[in-house]
């Protein structure tokens, strides 16, 4: 399969993906309920789209194409609503966090489609292990050298959105000590990382070209880049963000990238580098280990700066922009977690186990969350 041809997409829609826990309302464990509930959601009309994983402990929603920040907040409610009433009536429950605090991964069940198939065929346990949640979000382009260009630009701000989304302390019943843990099991995976440095796409189909003639990869879907260009979209696709405890958190990480991209493709505030990536690795880390507490290196000048004062110093340089796109309400949101008094997603998992000392409770409070119904601690 060649690489598609870069379709024509409106500059700075986004689209926005959900990977969603399944889990059954006796021990709040994961369950294989993903058949089941697509079947229950056939009757609802919406905007979104809802379609399997993986494994069937999990369920992947995508909005359509949205312009604003009231665009996604109401395809996410209302796909929302419909899958939790759905799940209601199989008596099972969804939740967002970016991984189960206790699933057991060599229980899951790889879903029976040919690629995630010949993916579990290739990768064996890794698959199962894949059962994790991530957020992704795609920002269309005016044109694929304005895609790359974007992609690499937008890498010094992949620390600032998993700090904001981080949901996954617990792994396999343990604390791991990280705020987000999920992005570890994503780096298992060989085509995984950060995208090779290139500012034109001719350039990055000759890369596709002898890529694909080694016979590692048939189609961009095989690159687990941290961010990849989707041509078939039009968009560049952001993959490293935790889903959220809620969908308003999940849209108002949207609208920050949304916004970024926007100042970053117009002002130009700086033009990316192959040495950008010389900490890139590093940063990462501190966003995912200490989240917004983690300390980021400046590739530039190696000056060491906290992430909470980069993301309020960013949100306040693309501000104009969120004004004209209409993005304020879900950046009010991320500036209130700025403070120490607004726990994280992570913070708020650790308090709720710290005061239940039970994981399968707190995942129970992680559904009422999701649901919309206020929880103890929030």
């Amino acid at each position: 399969m060649s690489l598609e041809a870069f379709a024509s997409s409106r500059a700075f829609t986004m689209g926005v993906e959900l990977e969603l826990q399944i889990v059954n309302r006796h021990d709040y464990d994961l369950t294989n309920g993903a058949a089941d509930l697509l079947r229950v959601m056939e009757r609802h009309k919406l905007e979104a789209d809802v379609k399997p994983e993986i494994t069937s402990s999990m369920i992947e929603t995508s909005t359509g194409i949205c312009e604003r920040h009231h665009d996604v907040i109401t395809q996410l409610s209302d796909v929302r609503d419909a899958l939790v009433d759905s799940a209601g009536q199989l008596n099972l429950r969804l939740c967002g966090g970016g991984t189960h605090a206790f699933q057991d991964w060599s229980q899951r069940r790889i879903v029976d489609t040919p690629r995630y198939l010949q993916v579990s065929q290739l990768y064996g346990y890794l698959s199962k292990q894949f059962t994790v949640f991530g957020q992704h979000v795609h920002i269309g382009c005016p044109s694929p050298d304005d895609a790359l260009w974007l992609l690499h630009a937008l890498s010094r701000y992949v620390p600032h959105v998993i700090a904001l989304s981080a949901s996954s302390p617990y792994i396999q019943g343990s604390d791991t000590g990280y705020e987000s843990s999920r992005l570890n099991t994503v780096s298992a995976f060989p085509l995984s990382g950060r995208a090779p440095f290139m500012l034109k796409w001719s350039e990055f189909e000759h890369f596709f070209s002898k890529m694909e003639h080694t016979g590692v990869v048939k189609s961009m879907k095989d690159f687990y880049w941290d961010i990849r260009p989707k041509p078939e979209f039009g968009t560049i696709e952001v993959r490293v963000m935790d889903v959220p405890l809620t969908v308003e958190k999940a849209a108002a990480i949207a609208v920050y990238l949304q916004c970024v991209a926007r100042w970053l493709l117009t002002e130009k505030p700086f033009e990316p580098q192959d040495d950008d990536y010389l900490v890139y690795s590093y940063n990462r880390f501190q966003a995912c280990r200490f989240g917004l507490d983690g300390e980021v290196v400046d590739p530039r000048t190696a000056e060491h700066k906290p992430l909470r004062q980069l993301i309020a110093q960013t949100l306040q340089q693309v501000e104009m922009h969120a004004i004209e796109l209409r993005a304020e309400k879900g950046l009010l949101l991320l500036r209130d977690q700025l403070t120490r008094d607004q726990p994280s997603d992570a913070g708020w998992l650790r308090a709720t186990q710290q005061r239940e000392q039970y994981l399968p409770e707190v995942v129970r409070q992680q559904c009422m969350r999701f649901e919309g119904v206020r929880t103890p601690g929030r």
